[in-house]
């Protein structure tokens, strides 16, 4: 069995036409149609100058319904660019309205209400869900949207710093 570099991989997969769902994880494009696709030192630059709001859009997983009582539940630490804002679960292929609702609250947190503040979006290497969450920032009047398709993979990969975040609370 032949296993290829994932920047191999990467090239010549198309964007789609509409938002990519499952599988999430797997070659990505090397494009954004109306985005700037970014590396691990161009995305280092732009935390380093704070010019851009960086918005980590990795999934969380739920607490399972069916644990037994006395059960203790512990999330998983995320780990992440420090400063970012966790937006867990925006990067779906569809998402609920009131999904969208928290994702553009989060962006207007994120950005003071500024749709030509630059946002920078990221989840993990070879993760759909940063792709579709930039795609929905520009669809939602977001001027200088950058993807960071390396995400917090190629980040640690750099040896840059991270720090611990907890998601942006979800509207109850």
């Amino acid at each position: 069995m032949t296993v290829w570099p994932a920047a191999l991989c990467a090239q010549g997969v198309p964007e789609p036409d509409d938002y990519r769902e499952e599988p999430y994880r797997g070659p990505v494009p090397e494009t954004l149609s109306g985005g700037t696709v970014v590396s691990s030192e161009e995305a280092h630059a732009l935390w380093q100058t704070g010019d851009a709001a960086f918005i980590d859009v990795l999934p969380r997983a739920p607490k399972p319904e069916n644990l037994p009582a006395g059960t203790i539940w512990r999330d998983k630490p995320r780990l992440s660019i420090p400063g970012s804002l966790w937006l867990p679960n925006v990067g779906y292929g569809r998402i609920a309205e009131i999904t969208s609702e928290y994702f553009r609250s989060g962006l207007e947190k994120a950005t003071g209400g500024d749709t030509a503040r630059p946002v920078l979006f990221f989840c993990l290497d070879e993760c759909w869900m940063s792709w579709n969450a930039a795609r929905r920032a520009l669809e939602y009047g977001y001027e200088t949207v950058y993807w960071y398709p390396e995400g917090t993979d190629g980040w640690t990969f750099e040896d840059f710093p991270v720090e611990e975040l907890q998601p942006e609370p979800e509207p109850q």
